[in-house]
């Protein structure tokens, strides 16, 4: 289908920056963005859509998720992370059958469909439930099967989750016309050991060609950094590398605790920081020197991380955070543009991903679109609309949201997935893992 938006407003991409343009129109052929511009085309459309008082805008990158964590949301408040994550969370996942993941999985798609996110990365159990729900509801996600290991004797041989890894790689990287893709994962220094982190390294090391990607959570705390350092002699980043982990193209979430020198680690292996606002402070964890990481170079992309630590999924709030939480820290105004958010929600969040067909709005790129509904009266007057989208802008006011080139979400209706049942099995597993419906 050739489809034809008019009388919008559009964060485009030109030059390496985004470019607005006021009432104008954008253009798309199949899955493919075909036209951008101010003044309407001569070519026929099959489908013409006046958005006036709207703004099209690339769909947002959730860079570090643990969807099916859903339901979990609200479990163990106002806990330090270790608590939190040993005492209250590894008990309930202990319950968790792939039918609730899937459940979990499907509720937290419905939530980011809604809110304008387009792709996510994910690290959670059963990937294989959200590519199956995958099939009809059309998003764009990068899974992993995370390796760990709490047995100090283990080795990469003896692993079970290595040979699980690969052939989650093999049986569903770009499957469903690529919008699925598959990356390797070490879950965290704290829970592996070097045996089997080396050696499952070494084993990705020729996937790289490929275009494998590695996700790994990276001196989220204080504690962890610390306890690393305890360890191994050398900070989280330093223990990475040297495992030789960051050979392969690294998203890294959380990095609050880096040191200069860790920085200087992940320039030199173009690592991607993702930055995770909300669960860091909400979790007491203290947050990433984001403006230091991006004055040296480096690809620093935005996540919610799970809504059991957020206890949402709204990429719209983390935008807002990363404005305003550095300016303030630094006493500086300007440290953190909304040009600049907006690029770690976008730009940023696909070349982690590896994605480098979407992530903007220029022509010949994915039809990867939201549309946000500037006829809100806090949206009114709009004398910037990048400031808007990061200094105002809410999850609701997304009133569609599209990806190569079909429509998920549009004025309050899902097209993709049908809400009664994706609540009504979220309930169910609620009852299954907590004993009673909620």
């Amino acid at each position: 289908m050739r489809r034809l938006f008019v009388n919008a407003g559009i964060l485009a991409w030109k030059e390496d920056s985004f470019h607005y343009i006021e009432n104008g129109c954008l253009g798309v052929d199949g899955d493919t963005i075909c036209y951008i511009g101010a003044d309407r085309p001569a070519e026929d459309y099959d489908d013409v859509r006046d958005m006036t008082g709207r703004l099209l805008m690339p769909g947002l990158i959730n860079c570090h998720c643990h969807a099916a964590m859903v339901l979990l949301r609200g479990v163990g408040s106002d806990l330090p992370l270790n608590e939190w994550l040993f005492d209250k969370m590894m008990p309930v996942e202990d319950r968790m059958t792939a039918e609730d993941i899937s459940a979990g999985n499907e509720l937290a798609m419905m939530e980011m469909i809604a809110s304008g996110v387009t792709s996510f990365s994910d690290m959670y159990m059963e990937p294989r439930t959200a590519i199956r729900l995958n099939e009809r509801i059309g998003m764009k996600m990068s899974l992993c099967r995370a390796i760990q290991s709490f047995d100090p004797s283990e080795t990469a041989e003896t692993n079970r989750n290595i040979p699980q890894a690969f052939e989650l790689y093999e049986e569903m990287n770009g499957v469903q016309n690529g919008r699925v893709r598959i990356d390797f994962c070490v879950h965290a220094e704290y829970t592996t050991n070097d045996a089997v982190t080396k050696g499952f390294a070494d084993r990705c090391r020729p996937y790289i060609e490929k275009g494998a990607r590695m996700q790994i959570h990276l001196s989220e705390t204080e504690k962890e950094h610390n306890e690393c350092i305890a360890r191994h002699g050398m900070t989280p980043a330093a223990w990475f590398e040297k495992m030789g982990i960051l050979d392969v193209p690294t998203g890294a979430a959380h990095c609050v605790c880096v040191t200069p020198e860790d920085m200087e680690i992940l320039k030199r292996h173009n690592a991607s920081p993702i930055h995770n606002p909300t669960s860091n402070m909400k979790l007491g964890s203290g947050f990433a020197p984001i403006s230091e990481m991006l004055d040296k170079g480096i690809n620093v992309a935005l996540g919610t991380d799970g809504a059991a630590s957020n206890n949402n999924l709204n990429m719209f709030e983390e935008m807002h955070l990363a404005a305003i939480l550095h300016n303030g820290f630094h006493r500086d105004a300007v440290i953190m543009k909304p040009e600049q958010v907006l690029k770690m929600a976008t730009v940023n969040g696909a070349r982690l991903q590896g994605r480098d067909d979407t992530g903007r709005l220029e022509v010949g790129k994915k039809a990867d679109i939201i549309a946000i509904d500037f006829r809100k009266p806090h949206l009114y007057p709009n004398f910037e609309p990048m400031a808007m989208l990061v200094y105002a802008a809410q999850a609701s006011d997304v009133c569609m949201t599209m990806v190569d080139g079909n429509i998920l979400y549009e004025d309050g209706k899902f097209l993709t997935l049908d809400p009664e049942t994706v609540i009504s099995n979220a309930k169910a597993a609620v009852k299954r893992l907590y004993g009673e419906a909620k």
